[in-house]
């Protein structure tokens, strides 16, 4: 079980300060998968940084009995003058994993060829993003956390996530933010509307997304 309590996050602006979640509360148990929609700049990934540790909350708690993934496909944690290799070697041993048993996958899902052992400063993004998304499926996190990670490579490349991801791990928890309707709906069991930095959870997905709609137009 994951639980939010009470959480919020401010940031402190020349304006002055910048409320960005108010007071968030809810719980994700082992194996449910919930969505969060909202607006651009609603706080959706910052949202997903707290949970999965990257940030604190400026107040609040979050508590957590199960391993939680950094934001699949998000590369920001490499060190970027090493190579693809070595961040993969870096990230194995913070987490207690053996790299060398994952080389080969990790090589071959990415699609970098040559680049695998270049700098990661070389790297567009895309083969960052890519190489993240790999290294992500190497530890075998108890809740996945995942932020528009569809929007990474082509649509070839899209069915090697859905099914790494979603047949593979499908007993695992998910946090998915996602502009896809049909996205949610497919993989979420529920979810949530995050709107002037307060969080407004749905049993349904279709209720959500019709009070979703509603408040866009």
């Amino acid at each position: 079980m994951i639980r939010v309590e009470n959480v919020n996050k401010v940031y402190r602006t020349h304006g002055g300060d910048s409320v960005v979640l108010r007071d968030i509360n809810f719980k994700i148990a082992r194996g449910e998968k919930i969505g969060i929609l909202g607006r651009n700049g609603a706080g959706k990934s910052t949202l997903v940084r707290l949970m999965s540790g990257a940030e604190r909350p400026t107040s609040g708690a979050i508590y957590r009995d199960m391993s939680v993934s950094w934001p699949i496909a998000f590369g920001g944690a490499f060190q970027s003058s090493l190579t693809g290799y070595d961040n993969l070697k870096f990230i194995c041993r913070i987490h207690g994993v053996d790299a060398k048993e994952h080389v080969a996958f990790v090589q071959d899902f990415a699609e970098l060829g040559k680049y695998f052992r270049e700098p990661i400063k070389h790297y567009s993004s895309g083969m960052r993003a890519r190489l993240a998304f790999a290294i992500s499926m190497v530890v075998e996190f108890d809740c996945f956390l995942i932020d528009e990670v569809v929007a990474v490579g082509d649509v070839r490349f899209h069915e090697k996530c859905r099914v790494e991801l979603f047949e593979k791990r499908a007993d695992r928890a998910m946090l998915i933010v996602s502009h896809d309707a049909h996205f949610v709906r497919e993989h979420c069991d529920h979810a949530a509307v995050l709107e002037g930095g307060e969080l407004r959870m749905f049993n349904s997905v279709n209720d959500a997304y019709v009070y979703y709609d509603a408040r866009m137009h």
